[in-house]
């Protein structure tokens, strides 16, 4: 879900377009939602429009659903542009795992993807569902609910994120570690700062001023010496500085594409968006400039 979400913004784009353009329909996953003036629409990757600029606002499509705001207030509509649950709430999210958080007065619940209230608003910071739980804050603190809205980890944490990879990252006063579905510690708070989550295996951390990775079991695979890494790995690579220049490591902390770019990304599709200077490229899995 993560990457997904990650691609998706990526696609978010400011263009110019006349509004008699022709639409276009397509599947949901080919969608980047586009402003024109104020209003907002959705093209495809053929640049033409899909659903006509005419919303307040606009998320990206998740689950075959779009967030969008019509006056002061959001609701959904389907890949046709068709509003499917009415605007009405003050402050909804994405679908994820048939979900959605809206938000009713000051207290958050979640939908379903016909627009009924399934779990009431009662928490004072829900997320979204990732492995079945969603993070949800009461009061100061932080714990987890099911698809049922039933408590299953008490809110005791002073932060907490989604799960992947069976882990979430928990903060205790001023360190960090990772639990695991029933709240148990697999990775006790003892880092200054930790990944928002595990992909492929590894966890970013930082100890001091300097950044390295750990795995499922919290043992530190590669050591902390960067100046700053990646929140993750993708496709077996993930970005590192050092100094400042940008580069890549392996997930052995060789580093395979030496640190040249102010600006690096992550890969998606063998490809990862690079800035020198003032403009952005892009570059393969070897380093070589292919746009």
């Amino acid at each position: 879900m993560r990457s997904i979400l990650c691609a998706l913004m990526c696609l978010t784009l400011l263009v110019s377009h006349s509004n008699s353009e022709e639409v276009d329909q397509v599947e949901p996953e080919k969608l980047a939602r586009v402003k024109i003036g104020d209003r907002y629409g959705f093209i495809n990757t053929k640049g033409r429009y899909v659903i006509n600029p005419q919303f307040d606002d606009a998320l990206w499509f998740s689950e075959g659903l779009a967030r969008v705001k019509v006056g002061d207030k959001y609701g959904f509509i389907d890949t046709k542009g068709e509003i499917v649950i009415t605007p009405q709430f003050d402050g909804p999210w994405w679908f994820s795992e048939g979900l959605a958080r809206v938000k009713i007065g000051d207290k958050w619940g979640f939908i379903d993807t016909k627009g009924e209230i399934v779990i009431n608003p009662q928490f004072d910071g829900p997320w979204w569902f990732s492995e079945g739980l969603a993070r949800v804050k009461i009061g100061d603190k932080w714990g987890f609910i099911d698809t049922k809205g039933e408590i299953v980890i008490n809110p005791q944490f002073d932060e907490a994120w989604w799960f992947s990879e069976g882990l979430a990252r928990v903060k205790i006063g001023e360190k960090y570690g990772f639990i695991d579905a029933k709240g148990r510690y697999v990775i006790n708070p003892q880092f200054d700062d930790v990944g928002r989550w595990f992909s492929e295996g590894l966890a970013r951390i930082k100890i001091g001023d300097k950044y390295g990775f750990i795995d499922t079991k919290g043992a530190i695979v590669i050591n902390p010496q960067f100046d700053d890494v990646g929140r993750w790995f993708s496709e077996g690579l993930a970005r590192v500085k050092i100094g400042d220049k940008y580069g890549f490591i392996d997930t052995k902390g060789e580093i395979v594409i030496t640190p040249q770019f102010d600006g690096p990304w992550w890969f998606s599709e063998g490809l990862a968006r690079v800035k020198i200077g003032d403009k952005w490229g892009f570059i393969d899995t070897k380093g070589e400039i292919v746009i």
